[in-house]
């Protein structure tokens, strides 16, 4: 899919933009506070998702600097290809609440848009994927998977309650001690449950990795080598029946230390996703063009896998990537990222210099000049 037109009315600091992007890569640049990164959250907006920076809705209308008060309404549009044929799409922030238009039907809700408009995001706090700790990983394969396969968002909801419950029952194993027979209740259906999640997650992985170390070489011009890997927690098997035994006697052999602590130590919730460069792990010793050159292989890998399963490329937003990365690399997201529709985000002209082919716009007090590239 592409995008051949966006507008916006009333929304952050645009007052009214509007811009005709390009099918390829469309570079937006600008000093800081000038209102590139709302352009591309307007068009995150437009997949059913929530700000990608965290805001509330009503923060998303225009600011009026005499009063210091949110505009009550905001509007935005959508021109776009995708399903063979020329769509169009309209979402209105009003009082705080969306509602969306898919070509002339009236939607009660934003998300009612899900699935219409995809579209991969990186922004700088996805460098938190290398940096924090496994919780981030966790949610990338599970926000990844959740795109992919609409069902996988019920079986984990339905594991995180039985965890719940699981962790509730074993806190009061003190105080009632009979509860323990009870246990084994949990223990079946936490087994069942988290020997899907584990399998998608598993079998994702596979998918996405050689992905991941193909992008990544080209970003790196072979230079270095990534590699992701998935690292559950408890043992698994070669099918979804066989980890679902294996994770039921994991956790009936953990009881004991479990009902002491308190908490479930095996499972789904405290699985990984280890990165590495050159055979070392990205978090410990790679630089900070290395990691985000990974974090930026991981989200263009999982925009491919995305197309291969739904037959529809996704737009690619990549906010302020450019910094931290040396020429060669820039040079690569600016002129080989074939195939694919792309919307990138930078400060320096000089970058922007680098393009060969395609669209820019700067992007000054919430205006939008589009320019040539020569």
């Amino acid at each position: 899919m592409y995008v051949t037109r966006v507008s916006s009315r009333n929304y952050r600091n645009l007052a009214e933009a509007e811009l005709f992007p390009c099918q390829g890569v469309n570079v937006i640049y600008g000093g800081n506070a000038q209102g590139k990164t709302n352009l591309l959250e307007s068009l995150w907006l437009f997949t059913g998702g929530h700000s990608f920076r965290g805001s509330k809705d009503s923060e998303l209308p225009r600011l009026d600097p005499k009063t210091g008060k949110n505009s009550p309404a905001a509007a935005l549009a959508l021109d776009f290809f995708s399903e063979g044929r020329e769509q169009k799409a309209q979402l209105f922030i009003e009082n705080g609440r969306r509602s969306s238009v898919i070509n002339g039907v009236k939607k009660k809700t934003g998300s009612a848009l899900m699935g219409k408009v995809r579209a991969v995001i990186f922004s700088p706090e996805h460098l938190l994927l290398v940096k924090e700790g496994p919780a981030r990983r966790r949610g990338f394969l599970d926000g990844a998977l959740c795109q992919i396969k609409p069902g996988y968002a019920s079986v984990l909801h339905a594991y995180q309650r039985a965890l719940l419950q699981r962790n509730a029952l074993l806190k009061d194993l003190a105080k009632y001690p009979d509860l323990r027979d009870t246990l084994e209740v949990w223990d079946l259906r936490l087994a069942k449950l988290g020997a899907q999640v584990m399998e998608e997650r598993r079998r994702y992985v596979e998918r996405l990795g050689p992905e991941v170390q193909e992008i990544y070489g080209g970003i790196a011009r072979g230079r270095e080598q990534v590699a992701v890997d998935y690292a559950p927690s408890a043992p698994g098997g070669g099918s979804p029946e066989e980890t679902e035994a294996l994770f039921y006697k994991e956790l009936e052999r953990t009881r004991a230390s479990d009902g002491r602590s308190g908490f479930t130590s095996a499972g789904p919730h405290r699985d990984d996703l280890r990165i590495s460069i050159d055979s070392v792990a990205a978090r410990a010793y790679g630089s900070q063009g290395q990691q985000r050159s990974a974090v930026l292989a991981m989200k263009l890998a999982e925009a491919q896998v995305l197309s291969g399963v739904s037959g529809e490329t996704p737009i690619v937003l990549l906010d302020d990537v450019m910094s931290e990365l040396d020429q060669q690399r820039q040079d690569y997201l600016l002129n080989h990222l074939h195939g694919r529709q792309v919307f990138i985000t930078c400060c320096s002209p000089e970058t922007v210099g680098l393009m060969e082919t395609g669209m820019r716009f700067r992007v000054e007090n919430g205006t939008v000049y589009p320019e040539k590239v020569s």
